[in-house]
């Protein structure tokens, strides 16, 4: 079976009853989900593919019937390009194509000892024409364009991280000043700087690691969603967004830095004050 990806004059027509009922003459084809929810095809339909858009029979067209549906495989690189698949058997897509004995491109599976790189060399030395290259470069060249998203979310990421680091400060510091008297008056009835700082600091962990957490639960969610609508619209089993361990374990991380570091910083700036003067005397 060869995969062939349908292009504007490859026809598909539903046959009649009548077509339907030679149906063990037929040989058969494969369909991906998107084209057979798209033309409301299913196993066992009978159809006609042709060259030649239109509906007109030629030489060239044949009917088949549809022996399978298949899934979509996850490719960021398929997502946005809306392509129809039908898996042929070579033969058939030789005499519907027109191509003969001729390919666009081919794929080699090697098995993991082989060294590939000879087996490249000897591929462009087979003929003039021959241009082979490893999976790995054609999945570096393909997703280019996910590469520039990629450093754009992360730059946004590094933006919104600084953002709210100073937010953050700013809140901590503010909440402290608020709790002034009170810090006064733990001062004068002998609890130490440390312990006010240690109080402050602990209770400001406490609250980034709720936050965190609230956040996780809120990403979570909104994961779902997306997949749930982009999963639809393309007709594809890629995930556009997850949440991973590694993204959770980053994220409790840098809540609690930023947090401690706020309260700290807010409590060392108000401990440092006379106690008195913190009353207003």
């Amino acid at each position: 079976m060869l995969l062939f990806a349908l292009a504007s004059s490859l026809l598909l027509q539903v046959s009649s009853p009548a077509a339907q009922s030679r149906a063990g003459e037929l040989r058969t084809i494969a369909i991906d989900e998107a084209f057979a929810a798209q033309a409301h095809l299913k196993v066992g339909d009978t159809v006609t593919v042709s060259a030649r858009p239109g509906g007109t029979k030629t030489p060239d067209s044949e009917a088949v019937i549809i022996g399978a549906i298949v899934r979509r495989g996850a490719d960021p690189s398929e997502v946005a390009r809306g392509d129809l698949r039908v898996r042929m058997h070579l033969d058939q897509l030789q005499r519907v194509s027109g191509y003969g004995d001729r390919v666009d491109r081919f794929a080699i599976a090697t098995a993991p000892s082989t060294p590939v790189s000879e087996i490249i060399d000897r591929i462009n030395h087979v003929a003039f024409g021959f241009k082979a290259y490893p999976s790995r470069e054609i999945a570096v060249e393909t997703s280019r364009t996910f590469q520039v998203v990629s450093r754009f979310h992360r730059a946004i990421g590094v933006i919104t991280i600084v953002a709210t680091s100073v937010f953050l400060l700013c809140i901590m510091v503010l909440k402290v000043e608020e709790r002034r008297r009170d810090i006064a008056a733990l001062r004068l009835m002998g609890i130490s700087r440390s312990s006010v700082v240690r109080s402050i600091v602990i209770e400001s962990a406490l609250v980034a690691v709720l936050g965190c957490v609230l956040g996780i639960v809120l990403g979570w969610a909104t994961s779902l969603l997306v997949n749930w609508h982009y999963k639809a619209l393309y007709r594809t089993p890629l995930e556009f967004s997850i949440v991973t361990p590694p993204i959770v374990a980053f994220a409790v991380g840098l809540s609690l830095i930023l947090g401690i570091g706020a309260g700290l910083l807010a409590s060392l700036r108000l401990v440092r004050t006379p106690p008195l003067q913190l009353f207003g005397r």
